[in-house]
């Protein structure tokens, strides 16, 4: 995107929105970058300067703009959409793995070397693994910064730097504030607006418009695990399992915005749970690109005009969907729960819920494993089937996450007993955030094909479903979305 300059400026000058996050604009005369939807009167064409991110401009020297606050833009769809290795690395350095293992960690999980990494990053995002770890580390610092009380030396190490003088350092350098004037620049709370319980952060996370929340958290509420998630007051809470710690975090859909409340054992895990949180809820989603896509299938374009801006409901753990999805098989939504849970009382690890509801972690599959197969409450064949997905999963034979290239993660998901193409491509749309992972096997997808004309057959609506490509996993949430659509197609 950035290097088609003609559009580029285009979008600046109409000060596009949609375009926030896909490219950022550096102003030659002000040595300031912005989004595009920058309400500050557009710099001329030839002192715009187009970059692919945050870290770019920082690295070539500019600062972040402090009316269009240019680090709060949705991430760039790029990311999820695509599984090559800069995808690849960008999704886990938004995971934290850069802060926690450094540039050897990061080109050991993608299985290439810290060189080659490096040059693909550079080519094609402006910035290496370091500079890109750096400016999601100043924008942890200043979420920080501008919603807690914390003292500064505590947001420092919080947000992963190494020590006082790189925080304040890099925050003065990146926003040309120090962190004491940034946080002076946040208004005062009204009575009508309390301040978050103690080791409680309230945050707002950005997406594009328009977003649907009805499929999106309807779909997390109704296969909620109890223990784990629960929907009430008109959130979706679950419990996460985070890298330093654990969390619990609510989610509240808003016209402009998703409310987010996380309460963190240790705030180190804050970048973590914001990452995960947007990627369960597909917030990085271009959803003017899909539902132009699928706009041009003549029976598809009424459900699409009905209800814009679907989302694909995900996950914030790979390795528990994937086993959810094998407790979900053959079985109602309801089942499913029930076996889940009790998994969870069993075996998942207790924690404290401020608010109440929640009570544990899912268990990991190392818990799993554990577990004596003749304590399971299912068929034969499905009880083997999750005996041995957990056993590769906790011996690492099997690795599933942000980073997993979905080509290889099918075939190796096709190889284990009991998984046909229905469970891997539902671990390969959810788990792996495969955009255009599809279903014509399921039952709600054929009913729905069925009454609106489309073909119902596996083979045929696969054929008439390759224009809809690369998002046929948001064809899947219109289809399910149809009003004779019952809850309980919908897989775990």
């Amino acid at each position: 995107m950035y290097t088609d300059r003609e559009r580029c400026v285009r979008a600046v000058q109409s000060r596009d929105a949609r375009f926030d996050g896909w490219f950022f604009t550096a102003v030659l005369t002000t040595g300031i970058y912005c989004r595009p939807s920058c309400p500050a009167v557009p710099p001329k064409p030839e002192n715009m300067v187009f970059q692919p991110s945050a870290a770019a401009c920082q690295q070539a020297g500019f600062r972040a703009c402090k009316r269009c606050r240019p680090d709060a833009s949705p991430g760039s769809p790029e990311w999820n959409q695509r599984a090559d290795l800069v995808a690849r690395a960008m999704r886990l350095i938004a995971d934290g793995v850069v802060d926690r293992d450094g540039v050897p960690g990061l080109a050991a999980r993608l299985g290439y070397s810290s060189r080659q990494v490096e040059r693909q990053l550079l080519a094609e995002v402006g910035a290496g693994p370091l500079a890109l770890a750096r400016a999601q580390r100043a924008r942890t610092a200043r979420l920080l910064v501008e919603t807690t009380e914390l003292p500064m030396a505590d947001v420092a190490f919080a947000a992963g730097f190494s020590s006082v003088r790189t925080f304040n350092d890099t925050v003065l350098e990146v926003f040309a504030l120090s962190p004491s004037a940034l946080r002076a620049r946040v208004p005062h709370r009204t009575p009508a607006l309390p301040a978050p319980a103690p080791g409680t952060l309230a945050l707002r996370l950005p997406f594009r418009a328009p977003l649907n929340p009805d499929n999106l958290f309807g779909h997390l509420a109704a296969t909620g695990v109890p223990g784990v998630e629960e929907w009430r007051d008109g959130a979706f809470r679950r419990t996460l399992r985070l890298p330093y710690g654990h969390g619990v975090v609510a989610l509240t859909p808003n016209p402009d915005h998703i409310g987010c409340r996380l309460t963190l054992s240790d705030l180190r895990d804050l970048t973590v749970a914001i990452s995960r949180c947007r990627r369960m809820l597909d917030l990085d989603a271009d959803p003017v690109a899909v539902d132009d896509r699928l706009r041009t299938d003549p029976l598809l374009a009424p459900l699409v005009d009905k209800a814009p801006g679907r989302r694909v409901p995900r996950t914030v753990d790979e390795a528990e969907f994937a086993v959810r999805a094998v407790l979900g098989q053959q079985v109602s939504t309801a089942a499913a729960r029930t076996h889940a849970a009790r998994l969870v009382t069993a075996h998942g690890d207790p924690v404290d819920d401020p608010e109440g509801g929640l009570t544990h972690l899912f268990p990991t599959p190392q818990a799993l494993a554990a577990v004596d197969p003749a304590s399971l409450a299912m068929p034969r064949t499905r009880r083997a089937t999750f005996v041995d997905l957990v056993g590769r999963l906790a011996g690492g034979t099997l690795q599933l996450g942000v980073e997993s290239d979905w080509s290889q993660a099918r075939e190796q998901l096709l190889a284990l007993p009991g998984f046909g193409p229905w469970t891997v491509d539902v671990i390969a749309m959810r788990a792996l955030g495969d955009p255009d992972a599809f279903l014509p096997t399921d039952l709600g997808i054929r009913r729905a094909a069925q009454e609106l004309g489309l073909p119902s057959t596996p083979a045929a609506l696969t054929a008439r479903a390759a224009a809809w490509r690369p998002w046929r996993a948001y064809a899947v949430q219109y289809l399910w979305a149809t009003d004779s659509h019952p809850v309980n197609f919908l897989p775990v």
